[in-house]
């Protein structure tokens, strides 16, 4: 296992490695990580690996093996497999507009959610004729198996490299005095962390999807650059299955089913500020009716604060210093105010009103409050990302011994309130604070001990999986984030419980205990939809617009077959009506068919068609969206299984 060197010390010439399944084997040191796939595992995950994990250190298939690790292979279903993947397609994108648009200024390019995308600087903005030529560039670029070189330099070297790009060389500015690593493919090389696949022939599936307009680091006070969107896989089956789930969420893409069913309206005199119609006012204050119901439930008081408040209020909470760009202000009597981002602050003044004992904990308040933020335009995009929503806020007061059941209880509210809606597949990730940088963050080392120790044995108790990310967590606190998946398996990430020890100093709240004495409470925020407006965006397209029937604005839909039925269907609709059943008549002279059709277009659950048969046995004649036709049915009848549907809030 070792040799002697001149002076008879021993030099150790074998490693240890342990794979996940447990196993160790012996290796050469200095191996490639490459070789050991292959010499230790196979060639077949050799050519689906994208980097290693060694320890706990990511880093790339050439990287010698010099000590005893775990050692663990990551490929594209890994998610870490999948950003490293993504991020060498984002350079094989910057090298192939570098070879057509020599004069491209390069910026940056990270992988995100389902793709990648490369900001650049060019005098002439990109065409899509430009990007179907760009895409041939990289599909060329993929087949010369370009490799990817990794080189550590000095902050000078970094800078001979990027000699003549602006944004790269003030990005090198910002790193300070640590090593700087560059990657290159042959004559090509951008400034970058890594890891990368082995070469580019890795990537063997590549699609631009699509041009937009950035700032230079989201600041609208700089140039505005030029941002191509892109995907990439291991191979041509997936790249098609991903393009046929692009189709149809573009079939479900809520801004034009929103229009074709008369939701809302999104006006160029408001950008970002939605409008809503009546059938889309309908829908948002059913999921206000259930939210309500299920917080009545669960113990909570419902208030609402004011929508503007002094600068006095925003500097108290810190929203002043740290938020203010992002807020619209205005003058009230000669005094500066501000429009609120956010509920948490006027939540905190109806808490200090009175005295509180230990005896009232826990202290469930809700609030649907409507709130403004200054997103830029660039980042607007339906209901997805606006500038006014309401969100479903709630602060729980409590004391430490209590923060572990109210965790379990607002995880139990967000899962039976999303399970009624169909989402039942989750994913929960918890953010921490940096154990190398505490003096980050906000609150003492016994209170971020009890809010992460608590939320992890609620989980533990719930038996329910999560992801720790450490340093993520928010300066005031350790937050759990809640990702569902919709129809099509994207994930949203919607609900989220956020333990704060910032704004309870910053107030002042505090309860009397049982000692007589002062204490401050913790204080938990969290929602369940996150925001209604965004929720909506994702419910549409979850279903297609096919809403349940309890959520669809319009209920069911009368059809008089000749002008003679019409007084029928009134007294049907009436009828129905007293049940508290939407409905309505479409009395346009229009054949039935093209009624049926628009009923069905525009997404009515029940389409019932009436005429002289019907009128004399006092029946309709229903089918439903979908076409399925379920023939003559007594209108009581009718209205009983409606009910039903209705009340069991049925999917």
């Amino acid at each position: 296992m070792g040799i002697c060197d001149a002076k008879g010390v021993v030099e150790m010439t074998k490693i240890n490695l342990t794979f996940p399944d447990g196993s160790v084997k012996i290796v050469e040191k200095g191996i490639s990580a490459a070789d050991v796939i292959k010499n230790e595992i196979g060639e077949g995950l050799y050519r689906a690996a994208i980097a290693v994990k060694l320890d706990d250190t990511t880093t790339d298939l050439t990287t010698p093996v010099t000590k005893d690790a775990k050692f663990t292979v990551l490929t594209f279903k890994n998610d870490e497999g999948k950003e490293i993947f993504r991020h060498s397609a984002a350079h094989v994108l910057a090298l192939a507009v570098k070879r057509i648009f020599p004069k491209a200024k390069l910026t940056i390019g990270p992988a995100v959610e389902d793709g990648f995308y490369y900001d650049f600087d060019v005098e002439t903005p990109f065409s899509e004729e430009d990007l179907n030529k760009i895409e041939q560039e990289m599909k060329k670029i993929v087949k010369e198996n370009l490799k990817f070189e990794r080189l550590d330099v000095s902050k000078d070297d970094a800078k001979k490299h990027m000699k003549g790009n602006k944004y790269k060389l003030e990005m090198i500015d910002d790193l300070g005095d640590e090593q700087i690593t560059i990657y290159k493919n042959e004559d090509f090389s951008d400034l970058c962390r890594g890891p990368h696949v082995e070469h580019t022939g890795k990537i063997k599936a590549v699609k631009l999807t699509k041009l937009a307009g950035a700032y230079w680091r989201g600041d609208a006070k700089n140039k505005q650059l030029q941002r191509i969107y892109g995907v990439a896989f291991p191979n041509k089956d997936e790249l098609k299955d991903y393009l046929k789930i692009l189709e149809e969420a573009e079939r479900r893409n809520h801004v034009k089913l929103g229009k074709q069913m008369d939701l809302f309206s999104l006006n160029p005199e408001g950008p970002g500020f939605p409008f809503w119609h009546h059938n889309g006012l309908i829908l948002k204050n059913q999921l206000i009716e259930y939210w309500r119901e299920e917080h009545r439930k669960d113990g909570y008081l419902e208030i609402e604060t004011p929508i503007a408040l002094s600068k006095t209020l925003w500097e108290t909470s810190g929203h002043w210093d740290l938020y203010k760009e992002n807020m619209y202000t205005t003058k009230v009597d000669g005094e500066d105010y501000a429009i609120k981002p956010m509920n948490c602050p006027g939540g905190m003044l109806v808490y200090k009103q009175t005295m509180h004992s230990y005896r009232e904990l826990p202290l469930r308040v809700g609030e649907l409050g409507l709130v403004h933020r200054h997103e830029l335009s660039g980042v607007l995009n339906g209901l997805f990302r606006v500038r006014m929503f309401t969100q479903d806020d709630a602060h729980i007061f409590c004391s430490e011994n209590q923060l572990k059941d109210e965790i379990k209880r607002i995880v139990g509210l967000i899962q039976r309130m999303l399970s009624t809606f169909g989402f039942s597949d989750y994913e929960f990730t918890l953010s921490v604070r940096s154990a190398k940088k505490k003096d980050k963050y906000l609150g003492t080392d016994a209170g971020w001990d009890a809010a992460e120790g608590a939320i992890k044995a609620a989980f533990k108790e719930l038996k329910l999986p999560f992801v720790v990310e450490e340093g993520e967590a928010k300066f005031y606190g350790p937050s759990l984030d809640v990702q569902i998946k919709d129809a099509l398996k994207r994930k949203w990430q919607c609900s989220t419980i956020q333990v704060d020890f910032n704004l309870a100093d910053r107030f002042d709240i505090t309860y009397e205990g049982k000692d007589g004495q002062k204490h401050k409470p913790f204080i938990l925020h969290r929602v369940v939809y996150g925001s209604l407006e965004r929720f909506i965006g994702i419910l549409i397209e979850h279903y297609a617009g096919k809403f349940p029937l309890w959520l669809s604005p319009v209920q069911v839909k009368l059809l008089p077959i000749a002008d003679r039925h019409i007084g029928y269907c009134k007294k049907v609709k009436g009828q129905m009506e007293k049940s508290n059943i939407r409905v309505e008549i479409d009395d346009k002279p229009l054949t039935t068919n093209k009624k049926v059709r628009n009923a069905q277009l525009e997404q009515v659950p029940y389409i019932l068609v009436v005429g002289d048969k019907e009128e004399t046995n006092g029946t309709v004649n229903v089918r439903t969206r979908d076409n399925e036709v379920h023939g003559e049915k007594k209108v009581d009848v009718l209205v009983g299984e409606l009910v039903k549907e209705v009340n069991a809030r049925k999917q």
